[in-house]
């Protein structure tokens, strides 16, 4: 259980950011990994990013396997990203990434075939159990996709 008690203080406003629900399946928490980074806090527009993400992508993504998607690296703030070896123009600091695996193993070659297909697919990269997503709200989708990419 996430007990971290992340604010947002606006104009004299406290927004309790831990249970910002994304979309149906999909929490901010997910995506901040606050248990490890308790500074990596997204603005206003990085969570619209990731809302978009996950509920263009992400969800169908989770119909379509049929099982739960598990977020293993999602927003970042420079510092996090830096920390993680992140590359310098990263979409996760855009909030517009996920590094994400199936719950269920078996389900991950469907995901990334799925994925792979999915219009808004920006950026689809996949290594030994891992896949990079990326969406962009706000131009067209690349369709980047690099199978077995190595970084």
């Amino acid at each position: 259980m996430n007990t971290h008690n992340n604010e947002n203080h606006t104009k004299g406003q406290t927004l309790c950011v831990n249970d910002i629900q994304l979309s149906q399946h999909f929490k901010l928490s997910e995506f901040c990994n606050w248990e490890k980074y308790p500074k990596n806090m997204p603005t206003i527009q990085q969570i619209a990013n990731m809302a978009y993400g996950c509920r263009q992508l992400l969800e169908p993504a989770r119909e379509a396997i049929g099982c739960p998607i598990i977020v293993n690296s999602g927003f970042r703030n420079p510092r996090v990203n830096a920390l993680v070896g992140g590359v310098r123009n990263s979409q996760h600091l855009q909030g517009q990434a996920a590094d994400i695996r199936p719950r269920d193993p078996a389900m991950f070659q469907r995901l990334v075939s799925f994925l792979k297909a999915h219009a808004l697919t920006d950026q689809l990269l996949t290594g030994p159990g891992w896949l990079h997503i990326s969406w962009s709200p706000f131009r067209p989708p690349r369709h980047d996709v690099r199978i077995g990419y190595y970084k």
